[in-house]
């Protein structure tokens, strides 16, 4: 059984893959689900830490960090599971630079959709807790849904458009 992300083991882990970086090359990785609220504080861990990086090569030395730190890592962005919201590129919100490489939070209103459509208990207080940081304005959060290409949806044959717009609506309600 490998260790449960805290935000120690997770800034461990960020100081471990700068330190693997490649020489004169700079990155981004983002943190996804869990490692935002544990950062963020909105929980103690999680049962492992999301990352994504459109530079894979930063990842080279996963298997050999994961091992050392015994700690879970995935690989994943909410695109994953859901459709992209408009802007997304622009929302990444920067939590520190070490060394060579920004660690950022994934774009919080593509998180935000991505655990209102999966539903489960933990996701949505992680959901409300966006919310309540200030990380995601609602009424923003809406629109970016509503903006959905219904054409987008075709690359996520288990999702519709009303069945996630259902979903945000019944979210946003128990908002109040």
């Amino acid at each position: 059984m490998r260790n449960r992300l805290t935000r120690e083991s997770l800034h461990t882990l960020m100081r471990e893959l700068a330190r693997s970086a490649k020489p004169k090359r700079s990155y981004r990785i983002y943190l996804v689900g869990g490692g935002t609220a544990v950062l963020e504080g909105w929980r103690e861990s999680s049962i492992d830490a999301d990352l994504y990086a459109k530079q894979d090569d930063i990842f080279r030395d996963v298997q050999d960090i994961k091992e050392r730190l015994n700690l879970n890592i995935e690989f994943a962005r909410p695109e994953d599971f859901v459709p992209p919201l408009e802007g997304s590129e622009s929302r990444h919100v920067l939590i520190e630079t070490v060394d060579r490489v920004s660690f950022y939070h994934y774009d919080p209103y593509a998180q935000l959709l991505s655990k209102v459509v999966r539903g489960f208990a933990r996701d949505l207080a992680d959901a409300k807790a966006f919310v309540r940081s200030g990380m995601v304005d609602p009424r923003r959060f809406k629109t970016l849904v509503q903006g959905i290409p219904d054409s987008a949806y075709s690359k996520y044959p288990r999702l519709s458009p009303a069945a996630v717009r259902a979903a945000v609506d019944d979210f946003l309600s128990s908002l109040t």
